[in-house]
């Protein structure tokens, strides 16, 4: 306890014997104190070791004068509320990650994703949210720095998947929250480029609240921000998005022309390693444009769509199910009512293995 009310004091152990030189003076206390004595005390041993025998009467005096308590409780083990030991313990743990540990919670956060997009939310989201309440407790728990930073790109995925995942589930006021924790982890991670992704993420909560107009607005400021800050994957992914609220918001020609850019944008190599996470190549804009000419009913969908159907890696089940919604949409506005049971057949399937509510309310609707 003795240390405990020294620290508190914020005063070393050296700083305190000086204080106790000069209380002993003010208040004519015989006692004396040396920092081995103090460092004696405190450790409860003696010289080599030895248990600590009593304290000499002057000495236990002035320490009961300082602090208003008996020796005995000075002497005491140091109380802590059980707010203050857990506050301890996580500043404790957080100073103990390192980039090992930081890598293995990449390799989850990619594992995760792997088993989102091969089996859906229904498997995968409650995973998802165990490891962004594990991931947020250390993350508020660093001290600025480069461990912090990563903790926030960590936490930014993961918050942006549950986004993502809750959407898909039909919880849009959740979805909406994840992303909003999604921001605020994103501007700790000192690329601007994680918080303009995750913004634009929430358009996709708009567009199934209807709210067309904000959406496109919201991707159309996001997009003039990304020019100059973000990798071009994440550009063209962000006119792919931007196209599909047009689409949204039946503006034909602004939705193919945002299009045209997020396919003269595309890489050909591999995304920047450091850019947020975005599954988009060449058939996946492929789908995207699909989806939008099938809104439009344009009999140039089907085909499409078919190719992209066609080229799909087929663990991304998710894309596959609202492909195949788009297919059934597309082929019912060209009149080919004998392909159509199948693709919605098989969407039905699809949506129910990964309890998809979204896709599963598009096709009510067909």
């Amino acid at each position: 306890m003795l240390e405990q009310k020294i620290r508190e004091r914020r005063q070393t152990l050296e700083e305190f014997t000086e204080y106790t030189e000069r209380f002993a003076r003010e208040h004519d206390e015989p006692g004396t104190l040396s920092l081995r004595h103090l460092q004696r005390l405190i450790t409860g041993r003696g010289a080599n070791g030895q248990p600590l025998g009593p304290v000499r009467a002057v000495t236990a005096r002035l320490l009961e004068r300082i602090f208003g308590l008996s020796i005995d409780e000075l002497l005491s083990p140091p109380r802590f509320d059980d707010e203050t030991a857990e506050l301890r313990q996580m500043l404790d743990v957080s100073r103990r990650i390192d980039g090992t540990l930081l890598d293995l919670l990449r390799g989850q956060l990619d594992s995760i994703r792997r088993v989102d997009r091969q089996l859906g939310a229904v498997v995968a989201y409650e995973e998802v949210r165990a490891k962004a309440s594990q991931v947020e407790k250390l993350f508020t728990h660093s001290l600025p720095g480069n461990t912090r930073q990563q903790l926030a790109v960590i936490l930014t995925e993961l918050h942006t998947l549950a986004g993502w995942q809750a959407l898909d589930l039909g919880k849009t006021q959740t979805s909406w929250r994840h992303y909003e924790r999604a921001r605020h982890a994103a501007r700790e991670t000192g690329t601007e480029s994680y918080e303009i992704h995750t913004g634009a993420e929430q358009a996709f909560v708009l567009l199934d609240l209807g709210e067309t107009r904000c959406a496109v607005d919201l991707l159309h400021d996001t997009r003039r921000r990304a020019r100059s800050v973000c990798p071009m994957v994440l550009r063209s992914w962000l006119a792919a998005a931007h196209g599909e609220a047009l689409a949204a918001h039946d503006q034909r020609s602004e939705s193919l022309s945002a299009f045209d850019d997020a396919a003269e944008l595309l890489p050909s190599e591999q995304a920047d390693p450091i850019s947020p996470y975005v599954a988009l190549d060449a058939v996946h804009l492929t789908r995207w444009r699909g989806h939008a000419l099938a809104r439009f009913a344009d009999p140039a969908a089907v085909d499409v769509l078919a190719r992209a159907l066609d080229e799909l890696d087929k663990t991304f089940t998710r894309a596959e199910t609202a492909l195949r919604v788009d297919l059934a949409m597309a082929l019912i506005a060209t009149g080919e009512h004998d392909s159509v049971q199948a693709e919605v057949v098989e969407a039905k399937y699809l949506a129910a293995a990964i309890g998809s509510a979204r896709q599963q309310k598009r096709l009510k609707a067909l």
